[in-house]
């Protein structure tokens, strides 16, 4: 989570968590199909300022945080909305975002952890899984789509934010054993991409009796450049394939820059928590093996605190040469690439609309672009707010409106791109023209009722190509009795005007070939009803 400079005092966490040990069992997941386009193919490395897949092909992240998982909740918020699981999934996709940053506590992976917040109604699949089985069923379907996954060791307890990567409850030892323990568990997922070894160090207390994270200073106990160099080398070992996603610090001296006592001497350039990377460049993070490292600042507007900057009598034409001396320099020197893990604003501020437009324009456009994972998919981010409106179903369509030109949707599960309108996708009509025969054969459809609840459902429509020739693009359709209405739909942009509910082809999979099947899920509105009259490009069923 976002923090303020050094300059300010703390502002309140969003969500806390407790510092634990993982010693659960190594287990291994079923390694995702290869993400292509978007995200490009096989692991990830790095080549001077870019991303690169295993082809040497230039990936751009363009992602968004999900968090939760370092929260008192120990899986994701907005599991209790409405809107399934896979449902925030496909709607990020369809939006552009291919990366999923995640959040997580130390305590989230202890074992006999329980996950909290979920809505068995909604999310009966997730019912009695711990928070490593709702990860593990989050990556593999965000991968199915052609998302990548960043792991965020985001903090060690549920106290919020600490300015170390290590704190009384929670050793040093602990934090690396756990890495080493999600590298070996996800080993072999090409979903899983890297490690971003711990948020938002910063500094703490004044100089010259500094407690607070530095940069370059030679203290193992307070160096974070050298506690990077130990965990990454020590991930490395485990799983030599990922990325480390190194963030910078506050103050590179890790003490708190003490503008009260008048002595300009001791005053010092200090940035976001995590947003300072001035001196990587003269102490670069050294791992064991090469293009790896990727460096990953943080970066906000006035909602999350009013930096000197912002009141500046050139705002916003002062804002690329911050940007450059913080971190901008390690991308236009091309000595690594830069991953902005996080940034956001409520843009209640008339200026963070101009920030947002110019830090988006300072990134790039295409796939040259510096990568990046906003802040946050979450409505409930204090001084951010999300891109999810509170019922995590709808968009804020002014903060989407910004960020669209700049977004590279994964190919291979992404849906169609919207335009940014806040409501559902318009689909097509069913139609009988030549580009979309209807199925020689006709059809067979089968209905599941998954749940019910007070005043809702979710069901899965089954539908089968019974002909003899390939339907593309496919289209089903289905009548609800009055007072039924759309919640939410996912494996097709399901709409629905009066009675009639349409489920059109995602792009990822336009055609439905001959003795194929595809199963349309949802969430309604209304007495429990089964999908009647059913058809397939217009053919009954």
């Amino acid at each position: 989570m976002h923090r303020p400079t050094a300059l300010g005092g703390a502002l309140a966490a969003l969500a806390t968590a407790a510092a634990g040990v993982l010693v659960a069992a190594v287990v291994s997941t079923t390694p995702a199909a290869a993400a292509v386009g978007g995200t490009g193919t096989g692991y990830l490395h790095t080549s001077g300022n870019k991303i690169v897949d295993s082809t040497g092909a230039t990936v751009r992240l363009t992602g968004i945080n999900w968090f939760g998982m370092e929260t008192d909740n120990r899986t994701f918020h907005g599991l209790w909305s409405n809107n399934p699981w896979r449902g925030q999934l496909d709607k990020m996709a369809s939006l552009g975002y291919n990366t999923l940053r995640i959040p997580y506590s130390n305590d989230a992976l202890k074992p006999g952890a329980t996950a909290s917040g979920i809505n068995d109604f909604v999310n009966p699949d997730l019912v009695g899984l711990s928070p490593l089985q709702i990860l593990d069923k989050v990556i593999d379907y965000a991968g199915s789509k052609g998302m990548r996954v960043i792991l965020d060791r985001h903090r060690p307890t549920a106290a919020g934010q600490s300015p170390l990567w290590y704190t009384s409850t929670v050793s040093e030892t602990t934090w690396i054993n756990d890495w080493k323990a999600l590298a070996q568990r996800y080993a072999g997922n090409t979903t899983v991409i890297g490690a971003d070894l711990h948020n938002e160090p910063h500094a703490e207390g004044t100089n010259p009796a500094a407690t607070g994270a530095c940069w370059g200073c030679g203290d193992t106990t307070r160096d974070w450049r050298l506690a990077a160099e130990r965990a990454g080398n020590a991930v490395l070992g485990v799983q030599p394939n990922w990325l480390i996603f190194v963030e910078g610090v506050s103050c590179p001296s890790g003490g708190l820059s003490n503008v009260w006592d008048n002595d300009p001497s001791n005053d010092e350039d200090c940035g976001w928590w995590g947003g300072n990377l001035s001196k990587a460049g003269q102490f670069p993070v050294r791992l064991n093996v090469a293009n790896r490292l990727v460096y990953s600042p943080h970066e906000y507007a006035t909602s999350v605190y009013e930096q000197d900057w912002f009141k500046a009598a050139d705002y916003p034409a002062n804002m690329p040469a911050i940007w450059d001396r913080y971190w901008g320099y390690l991308h236009k020197q091309n000595i690594a690439p830069i991953m902005m893990g996080e940034f956001g604003t409520t843009l209640a501020d008339p200026r963070d609309k101009v920030w947002l437009e110019k830090l988006m324009a300072y990134t790039g456009t295409g796939v040259n672009g510096m990568s990046f994972t906003y802040w946050s998919w979450n409505p409930n981010s204090g001084d951010t707010g999300g891109i999810a409106l509170d019922d995590w179903t709808n968009i804020n369509t002014a903060k989407q409106a910004i960020l669209q030109p700049y977004l590279i949707a994964p190919v291979g599960g992404g849906g169609p791109t919207p335009t940014p309108t806040g409501g559902p996708t318009t689909s097509p009509s069913p139609t009988t023209s030549p580009t979309t025969p209807p199925p020689a054969g006709g059809c067979t459809a089968s209905y599941k009722q998954v749940n019910s609840w007070q005043g809702g459902f979710q069901g899965e429509l089954t539908v089968k190509n019974a002909g003899t020739a390939a339907v593309n693009p496919w289209s089903v359709t289905w009548n609800w009795p009055a007072g039924v209405t759309l919640a939410s739909g996912w494996n097709a942009t399901v709409t629905q005007s009066g009675t009639t509910v349409t489920a059109a082809a995602p792009t990822w999979a336009s055609s439905l070939a001959a003795g194929a099947s595809v199963t349309v899920g949802f969430t309604a509105n209304g007495t429990a009803a089964a999908p009647g009259s059913v058809k397939l490009n217009g053919v009954a069923c």
